[in-house]
């Protein structure tokens, strides 16, 4: 088990990258038609995805506005709202926790493989708006580069911290395995070892090391692949293994 945070990321730095992303999220689904298509998520509409981000704001911030050290039924969503106005309410209230909440303090998260302290949510937070950004900026067709930086850290989230939830929900898996995922672009790399009913285990991979599958590309393609936005044509290896790494499909 492993919680590789990159140095130099911190509360306050996803705090930040939250209001850049979701200033973006904005702008975009105000120039849509509600009733558009989202194309990188089939059968939503523009409108699902604006609930969707208000929706995942209310509830994850409820845990650090709380102090919550058990998992929590999502609180009910504001009546009489319009969904950009649910959105707004949602996005200021946000802002406002994540920069008062210290990323040490206490509180339940929701990954086997995570702390149960604050920064996991500030992290959480950071990158589900950057994915529903990149949803909305499909739909208007004016989809902006995200920075490696930002990708590299986004791509560690996943292998140490989403991917044993997923294991650990309804999505168990059965296949044992290696994989090594190892951007072009930047000096990070991971292996993750896959084992039946057990948290996986990451640690920086060797120089040269391979895996039963192979991830490598841009980071901002592979960040994006692991999430199906993206296509990604450098993987090789167990088509099982990579299957697990995609944590995207259906979110």
């Amino acid at each position: 088990m492993s919680a590789m945070v990159q140095t130099g990321w911190t509360a306050q730095r996803w705090t930040a990258v939250f209001i850049e992303q979701v200033e973006m999220f904005r702008k975009a689904v105000a120039g849509a038609d509600p009733a558009a298509d989202v194309p990188t998520r089939p059968g939503w509409t523009v409108q699902d995805l604006v609930v969707h981000l208000a929706r995942f704001l209310q509830t994850s911030t409820a845990y650090l506005s709380t102090g919550s050290r058990a998992a929590m039924p999502p609180p009910p969503p504001p009546a009489g709202l319009s969904p950009l106005e649910y959105l707004d309410l949602q996005v200021t209230e946000a802002a406002e926790v994540l920069a008062a909440v210290p990323g040490n303090r206490p509180v339940w998260t929701f990954s086997p493989a995570a702390p149960d302290l604050a920064w996991v949510w500030h992290r959480r937070i950071a990158h589900e708006t950057v994915l529903r950004r990149f949803d909305a900026q499909t739909v208007v067709r004016q989809v902006v580069a995200t920075d490696a930086d930002l990708c590299v850290d986004g791509i560690d989230e996943v292998l140490t911290t989403i991917v044993a939830a997923k294991l650990d929900g309804d999505v168990p898996t059965m296949t044992p395995g290696t994989a090594v995922v190892r951007p072009t672009d930047v000096p990070e790399s991971w292996l993750i070892s896959l084992a039946s009913d057990e948290a996986p285990e990451i640690r920086a991979a060797a120089p040269g090391e391979e895996g039963d599958a192979q991830v490598t590309g841009e980071a901002e393609l592979v960040y994006f692949w692991l999430w199906n936005r993206m296509n990604l044509k450098e993987m090789t290896g167990d088509q099982r293994v990579l299957d697990v790494l995609q944590v995207g499909r259906g979110h």
